[in-house]
């Protein structure tokens, strides 16, 4: 299994105009995604306009596959506005 954990900065007062989107992104992956078996966006209790993106996939392909899929570049393309720069992305590797 492969872990990611991604970084979300947003703008100040975009959350109302974020979360939809993303809360959107979570319910395509859940439903389209075999591999996915966690997609979970999480809002930091220490950080302002700060989320983190749990995720967990069954293979590189599946890690792979997610990111090729239209709604994924879609969405992304709908936060554009919405974010504080890039995403800082971390990748794990099971080991139980």
């Amino acid at each position: 299994m492969i872990g990611i954990i991604a970084t979300l900065k947003i703008q100040a007062g975009k959350a109302s105009e974020f979360e939809p989107i993303f809360l959107e992104l979570v319910a395509k992956v859940r439903a389209n995604e075999p591999g996915n078996l966690l997609y979970q966006l999480a809002k930091s209790r220490t950080e302002a306009d700060t989320y983190k993106v749990m995720e967990l996939y069954s293979d590189q392909d599946a890690v792979a596959a997610h990111g090729k899929t239209d709604y994924f570049r879609e969405l992304g393309r709908k936060m554009g506005p919405c974010m504080a720069g890039a995403p800082a992305v971390e990748y794990f590797d099971a080991v139980a």
